[in-house]
Formats: structure tokens, C-alpha cells, sequence
């Protein structure tokens, strides 16, 4: 073939690219969700279950936010302007449907200064404006038990959480809530796992006086296991509220802690969420 031969050829196939790329059927559109998670401490980037929910429970074809925040209840989480950070979240366009984990009780109970929240009426009360806020976004909410603490007496359980956890049950059946009783599931694994297997849940090793303390069945806090420990020991551990640290404690999670309750999380949402079941990897 001459010289001016091949270059008429090529000039023929450059020339036909754009047609033959315009013949290319389009692919389908994505129809991706949306996953944003509210809630305390026990849920946020340090200390909570969520960072290893979103990052080893949830499909590519969903995004997973988590806006959980050290320190916070039904009350100051609103009050701060967090939940007008999870509206606009909820509002954005191009999801197909957007999910809003909500998990409080922690920071609710008596002893928060300027966090604590009335179980009776107020703790209930916020539940229902976030449902009823979240629905009238477009997106559907889920409600979570609080995440149990890992304290024993005797050998059992502290179950300190309980009211708080009934109350979100009562919320939810009320309003038809899906609801992930991870305080019934969390406090199970908890008792079967005993307080020195328990320990090991948290972000840092305990100290020898706690672990001996648990061998006899009844934990105890890092100031009473301190040689001497007084009121200055008790406000070395009152920190900024939701300041991250890596300290043990019978609440927050560490790596092996979130991956664990991440996963009751996921089989819980799989199970009783049915429409979120494809997003999941349980």
C-alpha cells in the first residue's frame, strides 16, 4: 500500500471515531444512597462503632456519612446546629432514598451538665422531632438503643441504660420506626463475654487493678484503681465534652470493640430494615 493510500485510511477511521462512540448505549444511572449516622460518642469517629460501619459494612452504591458527635444527647446535638448540618445532608439531590441512623442515651442521662435531658418527657419528645424532621426531608429514619456500658457487680452486667433504652423502643413502635435494638444485642455479648473479656473492647488496656478488680467479677473506674487516686485523679478524666482520647474506659470502643458491635449494627439493619438489605454487607 502507497504512502498516500494509508494515509487516506487513516483519515477515513479518525474521521468515523465520533460517529462509532456516539453509537455506544449510555450506561444505566447510578441510584446510589445515602447512610448518615447521629448520634454520641458510642456511634462517632472516636470511641463509636460507626467509622468501622462505614467502612467495612456498606456497598460502594452508598454513601455513608457519619455526623455523630462525642458528648451529645437528644438536646445539645439540636442545640449546637448538628442536626442543621444532618438536614441539609438529608436534603441533598441524586440519592434514591437516604437512611438516618439516630442513637442517643448516653449524654440524656442525669449528671450532664447542660446535656442531660428528662426520660420521661424531653428524651422522648427530641426522638419523635427528629423521626418527624428526617420524614418530612424525604429520608427515612431508623432508631437505635443505646450502646450498653461494660460494668459488672457481682458478675453481672450494670444495666444502667435500660430506661433509655425502652423509651426508644416506645418511640419507635409509636410512630412505626424501624428500630435496631443494639442495647438488647450489645448487652447479651457483653454478659457472655464477662467483665475481663470485656475489657478488651475498649480503646486502651486496662490497668492491673481493673483487671484484677474484674477477675473478682466487679469492675472498677480508672480513678478508684489508682494508688491514692483523690479528687484530683476524678478531674484528670472530666475532659472537654467530646474531646477524643484514647484512655480505657467501660464505654467507648476501641478498634476490636467497633469492629464488633459495627457488625451487630449491619445484621441487625439487614434483618429488620428490609429495603437497606442490598446496601449492607452484614
Amino acid at each position: 500500500m502507497s504512502n498516500r493510500r494509508c494515509v487516506l485510511s487513516l483519515l477515513v477511521l479518525f474521521a468515523a471515531l465520533p460517529a462509532m462512540a456516539g453509537d455506544r448505549p449510555l450506561p444505566a444511572p447510578i441510584r446510589a444512597s445515602k447512610i448518615i449516622l447521629v448520634g454520641d460518642s458510642t456511634t462517632a469517629v472516636q470511641g463509636g462503632w460507626g467509622p468501622r460501619f462505614c467502612g467495612d459494612h456498606v456497598t460502594s452504591f452508598a454513601a455513608c456519612i457519619n455526623l455523630a458527635r462525642g458528648g451529645r444527647s437528644t438536646y445539645n446535638y439540636r442545640a449546637e446546629g448538628s442536626w442543621s448540618l444532618v438536614e441539609s445532608e438529608m436534603r441533598a439531590p441524586g440519592y434514591a432514598a437516604t437512611w438516618v441512623l439516630i442513637q442517643f442515651g448516653h449524654n440524656d442521662q442525669p449528671g450532664k451538665p447542660g446535656r442531660s435531658t428528662d426520660l420521661q418527657h424531653e428524651f422522648p419528645d427530641n426522638l419523635r422531632r427528629y423521626v418527624q424532621e428526617v420524614r418530612a426531608a424525604g429520608a427515612v429514619p431508623v432508631l437505635l438503643t443505646p450502646l450498653t456500658r461494660r460494668q459488672f457487680a457481682d458478675g453481672r452486667l450494670i444495666d444502667d441504660l435500660a430506661p433509655w433504652a425502652d423509651a426508644v423502643r416506645r418511640v419507635a413502635r409509636e410512630l412505626d420506626v424501624p428500630l435496631v435494638d443494639l442495647h438488647a444485642r450489645s448487652r447479651a455479648l457483653v454478659q457472655a463475654m464477662g467483665p475481663v473479656m470485656a475489657m478488651t473492647l475498649a480503646q486502651a488496656p486496662a490497668s492491673q487493678p481493673q483487671v484484677a478488680a474484674a477477675l473478682s467479677g466487679t469492675t472498677v473506674d480508672a480513678a478508684a484503681a489508682a494508688p491514692g487516686a483523690g479528687a484530683a485523679a476524678q478531674n484528670a478524666l472530666i475532659e472537654p465534652m467530646g474531646q477524643a482520647k484514647r484512655a480505657f474506659d467501660y464505654t467507648h470502643l476501641g478498634d476490636d470493640g467497633a469492629a464488633v458491635f459495627a457488625t451487630v449494627v449491619a445484621e441487625e439493619l439487614a434483618r429488620t430494615v428490609q429495603p437497606m438489605r442490598p446496601l449492607l454487607l452484614p
